[in-house]
């Protein structure tokens, strides 16, 4: 399931969600889907050396193929499991939330988010990512959005209503059952605009990719627990839901192709900066 949470949460479960993520922080980095090189192009734009500051860094997953294209990548990563993993596989990361982060001094091309920008502040977060930015920069947090072949869809939602008959599973059982982006659509506006009544940048667009990708049965329940609305189930639990999804892709053949669309909203901040004014 998608970990963007559904519009209007309480702030409080929020938080406890997001921490949620570093309890196993190894199967994260392990299992989790990476972000279209396409993406990562058009952010660096064929420019050599960027500076690239990587909001909720979380493993390190987006700051490598950063690194990988050339950048000098500085992580800011609140919990403490994902930066030490993060660091581990040849990160740099700083233990902060982003609102309260120090730049001290120091200025990026581009400040980018991995799956990540929906925890911060949508007004907070990009003043501060405005003032860690050079003119001419780039602000652009994106997310993996992903859409099942309609059996499997259906049959993680059945599995997920009949492990947690009470829980509220609609947002998340709406998107994979629609497969569209139309569930998302609210929370890029809010982030738009944040980006707006933040000031000084340009005006928010949105960039999308689409893609596909391959999984066996143990990859994907691989992954699952790793997602927003497992990572806090009862292991007897999570086991019931894994087994239902499983039964489900045996059926298929053993393994499905999922169709992911990655979006970033993007703008860039206000003034001159010489190559760094280019998109």
């Amino acid at each position: 399931m998608p970990t963007m949470p559904p519009s209007g949460p309480d702030p409080r479960q929020l938080g406890e969600l997001a921490q949620s993520f570093g309890t196993d922080a190894e199967r994260y980095d392990r299992a989790r889907p990476r972000y279209p090189d396409a993406l990562v192009r058009r952010i660096v734009a064929g420019r050599a050396g960027l500076d690239v500051l990587d909001v909720g860094c979380g493993t390190g997953i987006a700051a490598r193929q950063f690194q990988a294209a050339g950048c000098r990548v500085l992580g800011v990563e609140p919990d403490a499991r994902m930066a030490e993993v993060a660091r581990r596989l040849g990160g740099t990361a700083e233990m902060a939330r982003f609102e309260d982060w120090d730049p001290a001094g120091r200025e990026f091309d581009a400040v980018v988010a991995g799956t990540a920008w929906h925890w911060i502040d949508p007004v907070a977060g990009a003043a501060q990512a405005a003032r860690a930015l050079r003119p001419g920069g780039r602000l652009a947090p994106f997310w993996n959005v992903f859409r099942f072949p309609p059996e499997i869809g259906a049959a993680v939602v059945a599995a997920c209503q009949r492990a947690l008959p009470d829980a509220p599973f609609d947002f998340a059982a709406m998107a994979m059952a629609t497969g569209t982006l139309d569930a998302y659509q609210g929370q890029f506006a809010r982030i738009a605009d944040g980006i707006r009544a933040a000031g000084g940048f340009g005006e928010p667009e949105q960039w999308r990719f689409d893609w596909e990708w391959s999984y066996t049965r143990d990859a994907w329940l691989d992954q699952m627990p790793t997602q927003g609305p497992f990572t806090r189930l009862p292991p007897e639990v999570l086991d019931e839901v894994l087994a239902g999804v499983g039964a489900a892709i045996d059926a298929a053949g053993g393994g499905f192709t999922m169709r992911y669309a990655t979006v970033a909203v993007t703008a860039v901040r206000a003034g001159t900066g010489g190559s760094s004014d280019r998109p």
